[in-house]
């Protein structure tokens, strides 16, 4: 069992390492709710509703990370929410 439970310890350490880059989404008072979800939805991947919880999140609370994994992923899309006129960076 120790063996076990030290491997998979090992294993989520990596992961989680190999995924500590984050897309933050800011608020603004420009893009409405509706384009702020189907940016999310085509760029990001997210469910119409996981869209809609981080556009709620974006506008309560100032910010929001829409999605997590490796820089070299994060980076085009993080210029597709730019190009698409939302305010976002790669933390």
């Amino acid at each position: 069992m120790d063996t076990i439970e030290k491997v998979l310890e090992e294993v989520l350490t990596m992961d989680s390492i190999g995924n500590s880059n984050e897309i933050v989404l800011y608020n603004d008072d420009v893009n409405t709710f509706d384009h702020v979800i189907e940016t999310l939805v085509r760029v990001c991947s997210h469910t119409s509703e996981q869209a809609e919880q981080c556009a709620l999140i974006v506008h309560y609370k100032g910010k929001c990370t829409v999605k997590t994994g490796l820089l070299d992923e994060l980076k085009p899309q993080c210029s597709l929410l730019l190009e698409a006129g939302l305010s976002a960076e790669i933390v």
